[in-house]
């Protein structure tokens, strides 16, 4: 029954999509878009956080970087030639910048919001892990260029609006942003890219890449001393997990009509580590799940009782953390006993170890390789726990 259910499931949230406009209000309906949109960044953070073990405190700021992207075109497109945003007539200035030009183009526009994030991502994740960087550390550095980035955005309101940010958008591609027509058309849009999301991770999880991704967070010392270089692995997740983000924040700006500070900043970036925590940050269903119902709770929460959210947030968040964590306790230890091993996997163990222990004794290997012969000696594939001396020892049956 579960199979089947799993198996149909896109079926159905299919035709959840295709009916939501006329099944629920206009309101509503907007609500469920931005948070869909979200859905995908959450989408991204299971692939760096869960799979990679990258925490990441920052991902607000590719949020912002394809949300501003798309906001500015919005803000041009429906400009007289020579005209400037509301905004920059109010502080005064009498030119456009000439870094908002490119993106009077949609298309250029639309590019720079996979474009921008992805390189600023790439450039700085490789700066950050071939100095080997992780941990805690990574952390706070992400957390830090969150801070960073939002209070550049409001002290620069010339240029980017500052706190108030951008809004007051009109047209996409040429289609009235508050026609229904649209509405509808934008948030079947956004099912198909969390979808298209959605698959894409999955897939890329199940290659090589996604073997030697969460190798490479069990055990980062031993995928080098086996000859693979982390670093790379690294990279292309935070990349790609950013682009996610950026193409989840021009999506929002679609659907919200407004990009500011107080969307990418320090506490939005720990927010949405929440969902992921609360979903499960293994679990490409449970990060969409956790960002719809930590939003939609956040919402009328937050409307019925505004000074109560932040403690149902961190009540909410604790009671996961409690519950998953003797789940997994329990999932981990019935594994173990499950374990059946086979008399080859054994011998070869015995074997292993034994030539380990010959090899030390007799001084003939360098330190790499003392560290390699460990690493094959002591802990045996699939089939068997430990090799203790020349012994294999099985788990119960």
């Amino acid at each position: 029954m579960k199979a089947k259910l799993t198996r149909n499931a896109p079926l159905l949230l299919g035709g959840l999509a295709l009916l939501a406009p006329w099944l629920i209000s206009p309101y509503e309906l907007n609500l469920l878009s931005r948070f869909l949109a979200m859905s995908i960044l959450a989408i991204g953070l299971v692939l760096l956080w869960g799979e990679a073990g990258i925490l990441s405190l920052g991902q607000g700021v590719f949020f912002g970087l394809g949300g501003y992207a798309l906001a500015m075109n919005l803000k041009l497109v429906t400009l007289a030639p020579g005209e400037l945003p509301d905004f920059m007539t109010w502080s005064g200035r009498e030119t456009l910048p000439w870094w908002w030009y490119p993106f009077g183009n949609s298309f250029i526009a639309v590019l720079g919001v996979i474009l921008v994030p992805g390189i600023f991502a790439a450039l700085f994740s490789w700066l950050v892990f071939r100095r080997r960087v992780g941990g805690v550390y990574f952390a706070l550095i992400t957390q830090a260029s969150a801070l960073c980035f939002a209070t550049l955005l409001i002290s620069q309101q010339p240029l980017t609006g500052g706190f108030n940010g951008l809004t007051d958008f009109q047209t996409f591609f040429g289609f009235d942003l508050a026609a229904a027509g649209t509405i509808r058309a934008l948030n079947w849009f956004t099912w198909l890219l969390v979808v298209a999301a959605f698959t894409s991770v999955r897939w890329l999880l199940a290659s090589r890449f996604g073997k030697l991704l969460r190798a490479t967070r069990d055990g980062e010392n031993r995928i080098r001393f086996l000859g693979y270089d982390p670093a790379p692995y690294k990279v292309v997740a935070f990349t790609v997990s950013a682009i996610l983000a950026g193409i989840a924040g021009a999506l929002f700006t679609l659907h919200s009509g407004v990009i500011s500070p107080a969307l990418v900043g320090v506490v939005p970036s720990i927010e949405m580590v929440i969902w992921v925590a609360i979903g499960g940050r293994q679990s490409l269903w449970g990060a969409i799940a956790g960002t719809l119902l930590v939003n939609f709770a956040r919402d009328k929460i937050s409307s019925e009782f505004p000074d109560f959210w932040l403690y149902a947030l961190g009540l909410s968040l604790c009671s996961c953390r409690d519950i998953l964590a003797e789940r997994h306790c329990r999932i981990d230890v019935r594994r173990m006993d499950a374990v059946k091993p086979s008399e080859a996997a054994c011998d070869t163990a015995r074997s292993v170890s034994a030539e380990t222990g010959r090899l030390n004794d007799a001084s003939q290997l360098s330190h790499f390789g003392r560290a390699a012969a460990a690493f094959g000696g002591r802990w045996c594939h699939r089939g068997f726990r430990r090799v203790q001396g020349a012994e294999c020892v099985q788990s119960n049956p």
